[in-house]
C-alpha cells in the first residue's frame, strides 16, 4: 500500500534529529526569552489592596493570640478557688468554642479579600504550535508561541477587581464586629451565670438561717403547747420548719445547676470546683453621668457597627453591579519565529443588559434593606440601652434604700425585740417576725445588688466597653466624636 500524500508530507516535515538543540542554540532563543519574560510578567499576581486591610489584619492577629495553638495543645488559664469574675472571663475567652468559631469566621473572611482583589483575576493560558510544512522553513520560523489569558474568563478592569476587594473587606469587617459582639455576649453570659450563682449562694445562707429560725420556733411552740394546750402554733411550726428546709434544699440544687452551667461556659468538667466569696461581690464602678453614657453608648455597639459595615457591603455590591456595564478584555502576545510578532487585545462587550440592570436593581434593593435594618436596629438598641440604664439606676436606688435605711432599722428592731423577749417585755411571736423580716430584707437587698450588676453587664454588651474603664470625661469625648461623625 502506498502512503497517502498527507502521511508523506508529515514525514518530510518531521523535525530532524537535533533540531531542538539547534533551535535553542540559535540567536532566535532571545525571542523565547522575551516570550518567557512576558509570560512571567503576566503570571505574576498582585493584590489591589483596599484601604484598611493592613489595620484589619493587625486586629485579627491581635485577637487571635489565644487561638494560636490547637485546643488540644493550648494551655488554658487555671481557676483559683477564690476566682474573680475577671478570672472567669479570661478562661471563657480562651476556651469557649462558639467564640473561637466566630474568630475563625472573621479570619477566613479576611483571607477572602486577597482572593477577591487579586490581579490578574484569570489564569494565564500560553500555547505552543509547530507548523508541519515542507517549504524549507527553519524550525524556529515554523514555531508559533501565543501568550494570552484564559479565553474562558476575560481579564477584568482593575476598577472591578478593586471594588470586589473593598466588598470583601467590608464583609470581613462585618465578621469582625460579629466576633466582638460574640465576645461581649459571652461576657454577659458568664457574668450572668456567675451572678446567679453568687445570688443563690447568698440565698442559701439566708435560707439556712431561716430554717434554723423555723426549728427554733417549732421548739418554742412545742414548749408553749405543753403549757397551754393550744396546738395551733405547734401545727403551724411543724409545717414551717420542713418547708424552710425544703426551700433550702431547692436553693442548693439550683446553685449546683448554676455551677454546672458556668463550668460548661468555661469548658470545664461539670462538677469542677468553683469557689465563690463568702459574701456578695462588690459593686462595679459605673460613671453617674447618664447624659454622656446615653450619647456615647449606642455608637460603640459592636452589633450596630457590624450592621454599618453590612451597609457598606451593599454599597460596594451596588458599585460592582454598575461596573458590569464596562467591558472586559483579554490581551495577548504571539510570535511565529522571526516571521511575525503580534500584540493585541480582545474585548468582551456587555450584551446581557437586562441581566445587568436586574443585578443593579437587586443590589439597590438590598442596600435599601440594609439601611432600613440599621435604622431600626439603632432605634431598638437606643431603647434597650435607655431601659437598661433606667433599671440600673433603679437598682442602685433600691440598694441604697434597703441597705442604708431598711436593713439598719430592722437590725435595731430585732435587737430591741430580742432584749424585750429576754426580759419578758415582748412575746416570742414578735421576736420571730422581726427576725424573719430582717432575713426578707437581706434577701431583697441581695437580689437588688445582683440585679444592679446584671444591668452593668447588659450595658457593657450594648456599648462594647468595660464600664469600669469609662470616666465621665472619656465618655463625653466619645460622645463629641460621635456627633462630629454624624
Amino acid at each position: 500500500m502506498q502512503p497517502s500524500n498527507f502521511s508523506r508530507r508529515v514525514r518530510e516535515a518531521r523535525v530532524p534529529t537535533g533540531a531542538v538543540a539547534q533551535f535553542l542554540a540559535s540567536s532566535s532563543w532571545s525571542g523565547v526569552r522575551k516570550a518567557a519574560s512576558v509570560a512571567a510578567l503576566l503570571a505574576t499576581g498582585c493584590v489591589l489592596t483596599p484601604e484598611g486591610l493592613d489595620a484589619e489584619r493587625a486586629e485579627v492577629d491581635r485577637a487571635g493570640e489565644p487561638y494560636a495553638e490547637s485546643f488540644e495543645e493550648r494551655t488554658l488559664p487555671e481557676l483559683p478557688l477564690d476566682a474573680t469574675w475577671r478570672d472567669l472571663l479570661e478562661r471563657a475567652f480562651a476556651a469557649n468554642g462558639e467564640l473561637e468559631r466566630a474568630y475563625f469566621e472573621w479570619k477566613s473572611a479576611l483571607e477572602r479579600v486577597a482572593q477577591a482583589a487579586g490581579y490578574p483575576d484569570t489564569n494565564l493560558a500560553p500555547s505552543f504550535s509547530y507548523l508541519l510544512s515542507g517549504d524549507g522553513a527553519t524550525a524556529w520560523d515554523n514555531t508559533t508561541v501565543n501568550i494570552a489569558f484564559d479565553p474562558m474568563r476575560n481579564l477584568s478592569l482593575p476598577s472591578k477587581v478593586r471594588t470586589a476587594g473593598e466588598l470583601a473587606l467590608a464583609e470581613a469587617r462585618t465578621a469582625g464586629r460579629r466576633f466582638v459582639a460574640a465576645k461581649f455576649a459571652l461576657q454577659r453570659q458568664v457574668l450572668d451565670a456567675w451572678l446567679e450563682l453568687a445570688l443563690l449562694e447568698e440565698q442559701s445562707r439566708i435560707q439556712a438561717e431561716r430554717a434554723e429560725l423555723a426549728l427554733f420556733a417549732a421548739a418554742s411552740a412545742e414548749s408553749r403547747a405543753q403549757l397551754s394546750g393550744d396546738q395551733r402554733d405547734l401545727l403551724r411550726a411543724h409545717v414551717d420548719a420542713p418547708a424552710a428546709r425544703l426551700e433550702l434544699e431547692g436553693t442548693l440544687a439550683r446553685a449546683r445547676a448554676a455551677r454546672v452551667a458556668l463550668n460548661g461556659l468555661l469548658a470545664r468538667d461539670p462538677d469542677a470546683p468553683l469557689g465563690l466569696p463568702s459574701a456578695l461581690p462588690e459593686p462595679r464602678a459605673v460613671t453617674d453621668d447618664d447624659a454622656a453614657l446615653l450619647a456615647a453608648g449606642v455608637g460603640n455597639d459592636p452589633e450596630l457597627q457590624g450592621l454599618g459595615f453590612a451597609v457598606e457591603e451593599r454599597e460596594r455590591a451596588l458599585e460592582l453591579a454598575r461596573l458590569q456595564y464596562l467591558p472586559d478584555f483579554n490581551p495577548f502576545f504571539s510570535f511565529t519565529g522571526s516571521v511575525e510578532q503580534m500584540l493585541g487585545v480582545g474585548v468582551s462587550l456587555p450584551t446581557r443588559l437586562p441581566q445587568i440592570r436586574a443585578g443593579v436593581a437587586e443590589a439597590r434593593a438590598l442596600l435599601s434593606g440594609a439601611r432600613a435594618e440599621l435604622r431600626q436596629a439603632t432605634a431598638d438598641r437606643r431603647a434597650e440601652f435607655v431601659g437598661a440604664l433606667t433599671m440600673l439606676r433603679f437598682a442602685e436606688r433600691q440598694v441604697a434604700f434597703l441597705g442604708a435605711e431598711v436593713e439598719p432599722a430592722l437590725v435595731e428592731l430585732s435587737a430591741i425585740d430580742s432584749q424585750a423577749y429576754a426580759t419578758g417585755g415582748a412575746g416570742f411571736d414578735a421576736l420571730i417576725e422581726s427576725q424573719r423580716a430582717l432575713l426578707d430584707v437581706r434577701g431583697a437587698l441581695a437580689e437588688a445588688r445582683i440585679e444592679r450588676e446584671r444591668r452593668v453587664a447588659e450595658i457593657e454588651q450594648i456599648i462594647g466597653v468595660d464600664l469600669a474603664t469609662l470616666e465621665p470625661r472619656d465618655v463625653r469625648v466619645a460622645a463629641a466624636e460621635e456627633d462630629r461623625h454624624e
